[in-house]
């Protein structure tokens, strides 16, 4: 077996380098080239690069895409661009605008690995004869033969904790997994820019690329604004327990678990514990309120080796992530008639409809992903559940 577990050589085996113009993703084309494989490197526009052309930390797009060009240059290998501005804005860019629109806080890295990468990219590494597609991310996956798919393999949590990306990968297919490579996912950062100095590569310095590449400067609300006009406009910011404290200019300028910047002033600390989109309210409460044990899930996504046998009542305990940057907790997955949803033994604050909830084998750096779902809701405390379902069954004023 060769390093990414192929029975040939490495010069008889061609993969597809993600090519994102950032470090990562040069260093996994860079050891592959190395190894000996037949490597070819394929870089995505995403977006309109007019404003992240000379932004750091932006990513697929204007200098982004020729930093990828040239360390193709660099290590011999042929390299292409592909135009997917047009699809990106259909599955990530308006999906992202109108899920903020109505409250929730979406993971348009999810939806993009879901989409363009992992499926339109995939697609096309196939059609160029690729054994396998490989990308930048910290993530590390094995050969987990079964009886009736001798191929298959298994996603676990990377070495570097801290650079952690298998919250994002939640929603991978069986067969994407299976075609997928992750050379990074036993290395840390630190290691990975060695190696781009040691290679020589442009970007060996370069700064990261942010979590949603195509807002520029962090600011959402020009984004959403643009695609979503509505979600923009002004309402009412309610205490839980139903007073109305003053007004704000749109939904789309607050997050669950959101204190500073509220706009109001009470003498007690305040969070945004719901977001209303129906009637433009933005809820507030005392931090407590924010605490979550249980969330709903959506579109789960199970990679597990059996399917799922949850109707004898007991669950089924796992470890769990609400935030990409958090570790596992202990947690409990169910399903009834109220749906799929999740116990976490550690209560977790600030938890929005839209984010994803990981669930894993263990809690160390060796835990297997199981898979996940988007959550659809949550449950607070018994006190805060019961003021907000109050507040949400009372009608606004027009």
């Amino acid at each position: 077996m060769n390093t990414l577990d192929f029975d040939k050589k490495p010069e008889d085996t061609r993969v597809v380098v993600a090519m994102s113009g950032g470090v990562d993703s040069s260093v996994v084309a860079g050891l592959l080239k190395r190894q000996g494989y037949d490597v070819l490197g394929i870089t995505l526009q995403l977006y309109d690069h007019g404003a992240a052309v000379h932004r750091a930390g932006s990513c697929c797009a204007g200098q982004d895409i020729e930093d990828a060009r040239r360390v193709s240059e660099t290590l011999g290998i042929p390299h292409y661009v592909l135009d997917y501005e047009k699809r990106f804005r259909e599955t990530v860019i308006n999906p992202f605008a109108e899920a903020y629109a109505m409250g929730e806080t979406p993971v348009p890295c999810v939806a993009c690995n879901q989409t363009v990468k992992f499926a339109d990219l995939l697609a096309t590494a196939r059609e160029l004869g690729a054994d396998a597609l490989a990308t930048g991310h910290y993530i590390r996956s094995r050969p987990n033969p079964g009886a009736d798919n001798p191929n298959r393999r298994a996603l676990y949590r990377p070495i570097d904790a801290d650079r952690d990306q298998s919250w994002f990968l939640f929603a991978t297919t069986q067969e994407q997994i299976d075609y997928l490579r992750f050379p990074l996912g036993g290395m840390s950062k630190a290691q990975v820019r060695a190696l781009a100095e040691e290679m020589g590569l442009v970007v060996a310095k370069k700064a990261d690329s942010q979590d949603i590449c195509f807002v520029p400067q962090g600011r959402y609300s020009d984004i959403i604004s643009k695609v979503k006009p509505n979600a923009a406009l002004a309402g009412d910011i309610v205490h839980l327990d139903g007073r109305v404290l003053g007004r704000h200019e749109g939904i789309v300028h607050y997050t669950i678990g959101q204190r500073k910047g509220l706009g109001v002033a009470t003498g007690e600390p305040l969070y945004v514990v719901y977001l209303d989109a129906r009637s433009r309210r933005v809820i507030v409460g005392p931090k407590e309120a924010l605490d979550t044990h249980r969330v709903y899930l959506r579109d789960m996504n199970w990679i597990g080796d059996r399917a799922l046998d949850l109707d004898a009542g007991e669950g089924f305990a796992c470890f769990a992530k609400v935030r990409s940057t958090r570790p596992p907790t202990p947690a409990t997955l169910f399903a009834n008639e109220k749906g799929i949803y999740v116990d976490l033994a550690v209560g977790e604050a600030g938890v929005a409809p839209g984010q994803a909830c990981v669930l894993y084998s263990a809690e160390g750096a060796d835990a297997r992903v199981w898979g996940g779902g988007f959550i659809e809701r949550s449950e607070r405390a018994a006190d805060a559940e019961a003021s907000l379902k109050t507040l949400l069954s009372t009608p606004v004023a027009a």
